[in-house]
């Protein structure tokens, strides 16, 4: 029995659908979503791979189909019909895509938004290089060179252009519970905990608070990557970036550089670490602990120094006292 056109097309459609659907959701592409943002994104991420798989079986079925059902049969030598073209089907195959691509952007705006990626508010002074994101906004860098300097003063402040993920709606407003000032070089990353005194090379957080990362570069432009936390920001020399999070789940996470810096840039890699907040706060009791207790260590740079200066540390390591170098000169 021949199955009518209208239901095989019904089947075959509902079979895409659910193949779709099922790929989309059991694709295995993404690492272990770490933090509460991660969801959202994998969410965008499963919609796009349904869509894909969707349009991916739907075009080589067509083709298989076409290539079966329209192949030449033995003996015919004749010429196909000259179609030179269908309007119908073409305004369909543009419509379809166009829908789809609108409906992904209207959904992707809606992620970065609920993530803090959007504040079109944003504002800062314009005579500080050291910016600090107001309650909710995202790290402000300031808009072209060309505009009128500002007063140094609130009232009269400078627009700024927003650069990274601020805080998310429902924590606009809320202080984070760590502040990590993260510095980008050739070929490290250097985190510092400003209100801890604290300086490591690897990054720590306790998991379920949120953490806000205010992110510069030392020379070229680095990107801050952690696949597992779906967070990706660009380290640009001479301004400050922002990535506010909550990391989720316990547990050690590659923290690498995901823009092209220089001959090394394969190894500019360090750890993410999610702790409980108990560990956490073990780790930072450690890190005070193991500071001098004179203070903090002061960068001294040598081309400034005497050469008396530059040699007595190298001298007293090898046991060269005063005394023996008077003689010397005798």
């Amino acid at each position: 029995m021949k199955i009518p056109s209208a239901i095989s097309a019904m089947l075959a459609g509902i079979g895409l659908t659910l193949i779709s659907l099922w790929y989309g959701q059991n694709h295995g592409l993404m690492p272990i979503a770490a933090s509460e943002e991660a969801p959202w994104v994998d969410g965008l991420f499963n919609t796009m791979m349904t869509i894909a798989t969707g349009l991916f079986v739907l075009v080589q079925g067509i083709i298989i189909v076409a290539i079966w059902r329209f192949r030449q049969r033995p003996g015919d030598d004749s010429d196909g019909p000259p179609i030179h073209g269908n309007v119908p089907l073409e305004v369909l195959w543009t419509a379809i895509p166009a829908v789809l691509i609108m409906g992904i952007g209207i959904y992707s705006f809606e992620v970065y938004n609920s993530m803090g990626g959007l504040d079109p508010m944003a504002s800062h002074d314009s005579h500080t290089m050291q910016a600090q994101a107001q309650p909710g906004a995202a790290i402000a860098a300031t808009l072209p060179e060309n505009e009128p300097e500002a007063d140094a003063t609130p009232s009269k402040a400078k627009k700024m252009l927003a650069l990274g993920v601020g805080a998310s709606p429902k924590t606009q407003g809320q202080s984070p519970f760590v502040n990590v000032n993260v510095l980008g070089l050739q070929f490290a990353w250097i985190f510092t905990y400003p209100d801890l005194g604290i300086t490591s090379g690897e990054l720590h957080m306790p998991a379920g608070k949120e953490v806000q990362l205010t992110i510069s570069a030392n020379d070229v432009i680095h990107a801050l990557w952690i696949p597992e936390f779906r967070l990706k920001q660009d380290a640009i020399p001479g301004r400050e970036t922002e990535l506010r999070f909550v990391p989720q789940t316990v547990g050690n996470y590659p923290l690498l550089c995901a823009e092209l810096c220089g001959s090394y840039h394969g190894g500019m890699k360090t750890r993410a670490i999610v702790h409980t907040p108990e560990d956490y706060q073990a780790w930072v009791e450690s890190q005070l602990a193991a500071q001098p207790e004179s203070g903090n260590t002061v960068a001294i740079n040598p081309a400034e120094l005497s050469e008396s200066d530059y040699l007595e540390p190298l001298g007293a390591e090898m046991g060269i006292t005063p005394e023996a170098i008077a003689q010397l000169h005798n």
